[in-house]
């Protein structure tokens, strides 16, 4: 994966770039429609293309791993056969499922343990098996494991997760580099920036993500409950510390306002359900 910046504003921090990806390019600053099972729900994927002019969309690790399985997908040639689409894909690392699961599981060194919400069956995440999942999925950008704190954990909470996430990454770093891309194309690997609503624990997180040099860097925890001037403020912090030779990816993002913003303080991806969720039960954003 390659990223060129082509253009910055005067006035702020918003920029231009070009991704591009085994898979074709991708236009920054990009906003992402989710496919949380494999497709974009309610949107047929040639209006995805010809209509939408979708660049890329993002598969969800937690549910493509439960269904319809890796078996099946690694039979079908990874998730672009499976579902037709032939443009890029991004996956995330099911971190944050887990964390929306919080009555079904549970966080130790060794990674996630949490409950299937299909048949309540037993599983285990760690950073080293959800490298090996995107693999097997065949995503073009890939998501580091971390723990998704609430927007409203205290301190020593988040200080704590913090270090969890960072040996995760860690791990799952070293099995990225261990390990190659499937189905005859480069996978990338995003690092994701936590540290809650604590400017010192994001600068933190930042520096260490930073300084792994991977294709691109991700920016997680937001937008789960703090008030939105204190996302940006997160967003500032960060970006100040994250290269500027590389996209940065704003996770779970998605309202025309919080894009704006996003855009305005650095940001060059961004995602989120609401717009497909919300206009499937009759809500326009405007």
């Amino acid at each position: 994966m390659k990223f060129e910046l082509q253009a910055t504003d005067k006035f702020s921090n918003a920029r231009a770039g070009l991704i591009t990806t085994d898979h074709g390019p991708i236009e920054t600053p990009i906003f992402m429609p989710v496919g949380t099972v494999g497709s974009v729900k309610a949107v047929h994927q040639r209006e995805l293309d010809e209509d939408i002019k979708a660049q890329i969309i993002l598969g969800n690790t937690y549910h493509l791993y439960l269904r319809p399985g890796i078996n099946i997908l690694e039979r079908a040639g990874g998730l672009h056969r499976f579902n037709g689409w032939k443009k890029p894909i991004l996956t995330d690392s099911g971190g944050f499922q887990v964390f929306s699961l919080s009555a079904n599981r549970k966080l130790k060194e060794e990674g996630a343990y949490f409950r299937s919400h299909i048949d309540g069956s037993k599983h285990l995440f760690t950073p080293e098996g959800v490298v090996d999942i995107q693999r097997s999925i065949g995503a073009d950008i890939m998501m580091a494991l971390d723990e998704c704190p609430s927007g409203t954990a205290d301190y020593d909470y988040a200080k704590k997760s913090l270090g969890l996430t960072t040996r995760w990454l860690q791990r799952g770093w070293k099995r990225y580099k261990e390990t190659e891309g499937r189905y005859g194309y480069s996978q990338a690997y995003f690092p994701i920036v936590q540290g809650c609503t604590y400017a010192d624990l994001r600068r933190e997180s930042a520096k260490t993500v930073a300084d792994l040099g991977a294709d691109g860097n991700a920016i997680g925890g937001l937008a789960v409950g703090e008030p939105a001037e204190v996302m940006y403020d997160m967003i500032e912090v960060v970006n100040e510390i994250l290269p500027a030779d590389k996209p940065r990816y704003l996770m779970g993002v998605g309202t025309p306002a919080n894009i704006l913003e996003a855009i305005e303080r650095g940001v060059d991806m961004m995602d989120c359900v609401m717009p497909t969720r919300n206009g499937r039960n009759g809500m326009l954003f405007t």
